[in-house]
């Protein structure tokens, strides 16, 4: 006799849509902060005048924003003005 396959507990709707958003919204959290923490790096690079430091945090930050937009978190106009403010920061202190 061949086995039965478990029973699968069916849950209703509202409440996968319940653990989707818990999962999505600690996803969201994760990558955010991840730019937060760039951006603050490349703040610190920018005020100690490093430039080549300033330069890779500032590529670092960039990279990290495209993946968030890839991901979904961001979208693609906050991204970009974002990447704009940073770079004007750094022309500036240049």
């Amino acid at each position: 006799m061949a086995k039965e396959a478990p029973k699968k507990v069916k849950r209703p709707t509202p409440e996968k849509r319940n653990l989707q958003n818990i999962k999505a919204r600690l996803n969201n959290k994760i990558y955010k902060s991840r730019v937060r923490t760039a951006i603050r790096a490349f703040d610190d690079a920018i005020s100690k005048g490093d430039q080549e430091a300033t330069t890779a945090k500032l590529n670092e930050t960039y990279s990290i924003l495209d993946k968030c937009v890839k991901v979904g978190v961001y979208k693609i106009n906050k991204a970009s003005r974002t990447k704009s403010r940073l770079a004007a920061r750094a022309v500036a202190k240049a």
